[in-house]
């Protein structure tokens, strides 16, 4: 009865505009990161560009989570509301922490697993992107929303396998030599497995999400 009542409600559909905002963020950080993982001398210029995405995009969810407050009737579920932005959130921090681990060992150079994870996480960013609107007409867009969320998940599997291939390899690189070397590798694939395993988590709010409205 809720639900249905609901329906017949105007609804603040502002939402979706911070939401886009927050997507655009998280993809920019995104995009900052895999240029970090290029190396060079240009590296302190992307970790700067993944804080600075970092810190717009906490900046949107502060106003999610003001609006959630203030408004009557909401597009969903509030808690889903905040379980959403929080969860995209949660990418972005971990892309910040990535370019701190990256600042505070002082890497310049790269393995090649761990440019490829840097392109499937642009990938999963702008999937979520697209999935974000459609979310304001849910019944029309069930299949495509759920492709979407099944792709990021494919894609989180992906960054997995990366990240043990990626790992051995150090160990093979550096298991005769600098074991510092390895240390510091691997920290870095640690903390891109977790943006991927971020995003994983914003698929499944995505999919929590369609499954109460439909």
């Amino acid at each position: 009865m809720l639900r249905w009542f609901r329906a017949f409600l105007p609804r603040e559909e502002r939402f979706f505009d911070l939401f886009a905002r927050h997507a655009e963020a998280v993809l920019q950080g995104a995009k900052a990161l895999q240029g970090m993982m290029r190396g060079g001398d240009e590296t302190l210029v992307y970790c700067q560009r993944v804080s600075q995405f970092e810190n717009e995009a906490d900046g949107i969810t502060r106003e999610v989570l003001t609006a959630v407050r203030r408004t009557f009737i909401t597009p969903f579920d509030r808690g889903d509301i905040k379980n959403l932005i929080g969860a995209m959130d949660d990418a972005i921090d971990q892309m910040q922490q990535t370019a701190k681990a990256v600042l505070l060992f002082e890497v310049h150079s790269f393995e090649p697993p761990m440019r490829e994870i840097a392109q499937l996480l642009v990938e999963c960013a702008e999937l979520v992107g697209r999935a974000l609107p459609l979310l304001q007409s849910i019944g029309s867009n069930v299949t495509e929303l759920t492709l979407i969320t099944e792709e990021i998940g494919k894609l989180e599997g992906r960054v997995d396998d990366l990240h043990d291939i990626g790992l051995k390899e150090l160990f093979l690189k550096h298991r005769d030599a600098n074991t510092m070397d390895f240390v510091v590798g691997a920290e870095i694939y640690k903390h891109l497995e977790k943006v991927s395993d971020r995003f994983d988590d914003v698929a499944n709010e995505i999919n929590s999400i369609v499954i109460e409205q439909v």
